[in-house]
């Protein structure tokens, strides 16, 4: 399977669909317009059913060219890191063997309407290719679809199992094979063989060279030039990286995620005004190609750190403030707020913002380090004096970093501003402004109308955007519909854990649980009893949230600051 280090690791990434901009900016080879579909697919990689070893990598392969041809043909569909993100959170093996019902659970998680699946033969020379497509509201599993051919053929081949696909679920489907393969962009097999086992392969010697390679082959193919800007991203190498990104155009799938990499590595380099000049750009076109407008906050984050490293404070605090109104759990963004704070020597202000932060993130003592420092500067003696105590209590009597802040250099506070490296947006769905065109509504994909599910989307996009009362009429009317579903009962929870409605929120989290065990509904529960002061009931939810779900980043952290502050003299 794909080593997860290839992609950032704390974070998923961007919905290889998220072509909000690609997808307002493409036009096929026919010269119509190109629309999305109403459906959102997700695609699973093709199981070896009978292959030698050597071509175990068509299976991911055929995942990763499903994902881009149903993409270039204004599908909706998420990226292999997305579909890894949701695995993780319900603690299920990259390489595990899924059943349907797994499959399912997973696609209602992210909203997917559709799940592409299926699996691969071949004797060396021949290959059999076995696609199927289960519809997820109503469930349904449509008729295989199955090519065979020589192994030379992939491409060839796989285009029609893909076309053949969109055609059994839209049997007015208007393009023939010819104009549906217009659409899709050659590619050598050598060029993709080498961009799929650059994906796969474990050290970054053996990546880039396998990148390269499929670039110089394809060298219009942007997306083995993105591979290797990440790769070298990764290696913190900007001055590599950046070149790479550059070759990935703004009608590109890929070319947020591109953009966004760039700006960091701008601001690595000490280039806040570029870095603005990214962030900014970025931006407005989301907005503008989103109907929700909604803003990401790791944009406006990096945005405010480009415009404060220019000493222009008052738009910087704005953003990132809106940045932590969007995201309450994340303690980088009153953090940088403290720090614009020090850097104009308002230290109540500074004080406030580094309380928040150790109050959202307490495991992390540098937080706790920069409340202290305001506190002393403030000249507050009690409250410092039991800061103090309170910090070597928990951390120890050296556990705090020793801050290296030059009083005379304000500008010496900017190498502790917190840069967010990637973009989480997972729970983003691709819309594009205003209805498909008149003369491509037939191409679209439909879904059959489900109300819940329209209601569940519209509720995530205004959580995500930070509006909580159109957000909760929403899941409150998903739920009308459908009594039973996990996912508004748990985004409800979250609604009213902000709200600090704990009770309602408790009752939400337990239905949601009920209905479907995850790490995530039980890590939400366990901040809501450390809310309701119920530590013991946080922790036994952790544990279970751990046991489900290993590599859930979320509960292991706040189990263990809960497990590190747990008393040995009694009941907690």
């Amino acid at each position: 399977m794909r080593t997860p280090s290839f992609r950032v690791p704390r974070r998923p990434l961007l919905l290889a669909a998220l072509c909000i901009l690609a997808a307002a900016n493409a036009v096929p080879a026919s010269g119509r317009p190109q629309s999305a579909s109403e459906g959102i697919f997700l695609v699973f990689p093709f199981e070896n059913a009978g292959a030698p070893p050597r071509v175990d990598w068509i299976g991911e392969g055929l995942e990763e060219l499903t994902i881009q041809r149903l993409s270039a043909a204004g599908q909706q569909v998420y990226s292999h890191a997305g579909r890894l993100n949701q695995m993780d959170v319900y603690g299920i093996p990259s390489s595990a063997k899924l059943s349907r019902a797994t499959m399912l659970h997973i696609a209602e998680e992210l909203d997917a309407d559709y799940i592409v699946f299926g699996s691969f033969t071949s004797d060396g020379t021949s290959l059999t290719v076995n696609a199927r497509l289960l519809r997820t509201s109503p469930v349904a599993l449509l008729p295989a679809v199955t090519e065979s051919g020589p192994l030379t053929s992939l491409m060839d081949l796989h285009m029609k199992v893909v076309w053949r696909l969109l055609g059994s679920i839209n049997h007015g489907f208007p393009f023939s094979l010819n104009e549906f393969s217009r659409l899709q962009k050659p590619l050598a097999p050598a060029a993709f063989e080498q961009y799929i086992r650059g994906l796969l392969a474990n050290e970054d010697e053996v990546r880039l060279r396998n990148l390269k390679e499929a670039a110089r082959l394809e060298p219009d193919w942007p997306d083995p030039a993105f591979a290797i800007g990440q790769v070298y991203f990764q290696k913190n190498d900007c001055m590599q990286a950046i070149p790479w990104f550059s070759k990935v155009p703004k009608a590109h799938a890929l070319s947020v995620e591109a953009l966004f990499a760039t700006g960091v590595c701008r601001l690595r380099l000490g280039q806040p005004d570029k870095a603005q000049q990214v962030f900014a750009g970025l931006r407005e076109d989301l907005q503008q190609n989103l109907v929700s407008g909604a803003d990401l906050p790791e944009i406006l984050n990096n945005l405010g750190v480009a415009q404060a490293r220019q000493e222009d404070f008052a738009p910087a605090r704005t953003d990132i403030g809106r940045a932590g109104d969007i995201d309450p759990d994340e303690d980088d963004y009153p953090f940088n707020l403290g720090l614009f704070a020090l850097q104009q020597k308002d230290l109540a202000a500074a004080e406030t913002y580094f309380a928040e932060a150790a109050r959202r993130q307490p495991d992390n003592p540098e937080n706790r380090a920069f409340f202290i420092y305001a506190l002393e500067k403030a000249g507050k003696k009690e409250e410092l004096r039991a800061a103090r105590d309170s910090a070597e209590e928990e951390f120890g009597e050296k556990g705090l970093p020793l801050l290296k802040i030059d009083a005379k250099h304000p500008d010496s506070l900017a190498r502790y501003e917190r840069i967010k490296p990637e973009l989480e947006t997972t729970s983003l769905r691709l819309e594009l402004q205003g209805p498909p065109s008149q003369s491509m509504s037939a191409a679209a994909v439909t879904v059959p109308a489900d109300g819940s599910v329209a209601h569940l989307r519209q509720g995530r996009q205004q959580l995500r955007a930070g509006r909580l009362d159109v957000a909760e009429r929403e899941f409150q009317s998903a739920l009308a519909i459908d009594p039973h579903n996990a996912s508004a009962h748990r985004e409800l929870g979250e609604i009213y854990r902000r709200r600090g409605k704990l009770d309602e929120a408790v009752k939400e989290l337990q239905l949601s649980l009920a209905e479907l065990d995850s790490a995530a509904a039980r890590t939400t529960l366990a901040r809501v009893y450390l809310d309701q002061k119920k530590p013991d009931l946080a922790r036994v939810e952790l544990q279970k949230a751990v046991k489900l779900a290993p590599n859930y980043a979320e509960a292991k952290e706040l189990l263990s600051h809960l497990e590190k502050n747990k008393p040995t003299g009694g009941a907690s």
